[in-house]
């Protein structure tokens, strides 16, 4: 990131670990400010109270537990929090697809309920708009696109897209319930008849839980080659939380996505 002027960056861990490192894979990092904290949780907290004293805009993961990273954000303390729900948001670049697709919650919310389902919602379009999707597309996902007493997600899904009507979640069209095939394919929906501004042209899918939405970020990884981009929302600053098996590039995206929605 700091060779490709993507980014000015700060290294935060065992200083020594750190210089180690870099000398064995020839990096120079003499540019670099190096903040010492031998111990992972310290580790955390010393990157969030960079972002609290203004001297960093996004804060990025390494090999520190997620939930000691999160749980410094989430720190009063810091006042990193801004009364928002954290959530994550996937997005996607798929060969032979004509649009970005995100994802949301793949990856911090486990269970939601409706009014975790809304921020996980808003958060998905300010993340849309960030990257100049003005009137984002939103498909609330469940099994079927019949709404059904007996399946919870899709009264969930019904609420939403009420709510959306009515003002209550805004800058996007909201849709749901919809299967997975009739939120992307426009002949899935032409041909189960449904008439919708999003149906079979949604840019963002908003999973049941974070069950379906992991896997079918995952999915979309191995079975589609899709790149991803990965940032939790909601905090003072974007939080960039990569997973271990992610690839460089992988982590280089999900960093130029955070320093596109900081700026």
């Amino acid at each position: 990131a700091e060779m490709a002027g993507l980014a000015e960056v700060i290294l935060v861990g065992d200083a020594d670990q750190i210089q180690a490192i870099a000398r064995e894979n020839s990096f120079d990092i003499s540019r670099m400010e190096v903040v010492h904290a031998p111990q992972p949780r310290d580790a955390a907290w010393q990157v969030m109270k960079l972002v609290s004293e203004g001297k960093a805009d996004v804060a990025m993961k390494g090999k520190v537990e997620t939930s000691d990273f999160l749980r410094a954000a989430l720190s009063k303390e810091l006042g990193l929090r801004t009364g928002r729900l954290f959530t994550h948001v996937a997005v996607f670049e798929i060969p032979e697809f004509d649009r970005l697709i995100f994802i949301s919650d793949a990856g911090v919310v486990v269970a939601p309920d409706l009014e975790q389902k809304v921020e996980i919602v808003q958060n998905a379009i300010l993340v849309a708009h960030g990257l100049q999707i003005q009137l984002p597309r939103v498909a609330v996902l469940a099994a079927t696109e019949v709404v059904n007493p007996r399946i919870p997600t899709t009264l969930d899904a019904a609420n939403l897209s009420k709510m959306a009507d009515r003002g209550q979640i805004r800058g996007g069209l909201v849709d749901g319930p919809l299967a997975l095939d009739n939120a992307i394919s426009p002949e899935s929906a032409r041909i189960k008849g449904i008439k919708s501004e999003v149906a079979g042209y949604a840019d963002i899918l908003i999973a049941p839980d974070i069950e379906a939405g992991n896997v079918l970020a995952k999915a979309i990884t191995y079975f589609a080659q899709g790149k991803m981009a990965g940032v939790v929302v909601g905090a003072r600053c974007p939080l960039i939380l990569p997973s271990r098996s992610d690839t460089r590039e992988a982590k280089l995206v999900s960093l130029a996505l955070g320093m596109m929605l900081a700026s």
